[in-house]
């Protein structure tokens, strides 16, 4: 059996959108797009879900706490995990706020060194590397009451497909991107609904099929 690890954010996990502060719940695993993967891709691959809510790339958020820091956790993960033939990086949303003032290009190079976790790792088969796939979030859509949280972070949503390719072409790193086949809810600007986790889980299964097969 092949075995995928899913390292994420809250659309990982499996927010619903939110209309207001602290209203919002979780979908079933079988509606989060691990979920849908999972099912698209059979009995023979085990996908494994390690999203957090808030999770960053590789900064510690000051409100939220130090152990939103993707890069803190990763390595605790793949040994938790170990043997993974592939992990899906999806972060980057949550390095737009604000308060953390990242630009593109540093979730992209934050993205890229979470990626080289991976491939430094002996967390694959036989004490190998696993390989990685990183997933560019799709673009901020309509804000609600996160607009003073997310304060330009829209515009720089927008750049993060061209800035992931340039951050990962010099290590060969595969990038997909999540906006080329859904847009976020409108309900918050940032989350999923159904129908989108639908779409992205369906759409990833034939890229992560391709990079098992390898």
């Amino acid at each position: 059996m092949k075995t995928v690890m899913v390292y994420g954010d809250s659309n990982s996990w499996g927010a619903e959108p939110q209309p207001e502060r602290g209203v919002g719940g979780r979908f079933a695993p079988d509606v989060r797009w691990p979920g849908v993967l999972q099912k698209a891709l059979g009995p023979g691959v085990q996908v494994i879900a390690e999203g957090l809510n808030g999770r960053t790339t590789c900064v510690d958020d000051p409100v939220e706490g130090h152990h939103k820091n993707g890069a803190r956790f990763l390595q605790v993960a793949l040994e938790t995990h170990m043997p993974l033939d592939l992990v899906i990086i999806k972060l980057g949303t949550n390095d737009l706020k604000a308060r953390l003032s990242m630009q593109a290009g540093d979730i992209a190079d934050g993205a890229v060194r979470l990626a080289e976790i991976v491939l430094g790792s002996a967390a694959g088969p036989e004490g190998r590397a696993p390989k990685v796939l990183l997933v560019v979030p799709a673009p901020i859509s309509k804000l609600g009451w996160l607009t003073e949280m997310f304060e330009g972070g829209t515009e720089k949503s927008r750049k993060l497909g061209k800035e992931f390719a340039r951050a990962a072409a010099p290590r060969g790193i595969p990038v997909f991107e999540a906006g080329s086949v859904i847009t976020s809810s409108e309900v918050d600007g940032i989350h999923l609904d159904a129908d989108a986790h639908r779409t992205l889980g369906e759409a990833l299964a034939g890229r992560v099929r391709d990079l098992l097969a390898d």
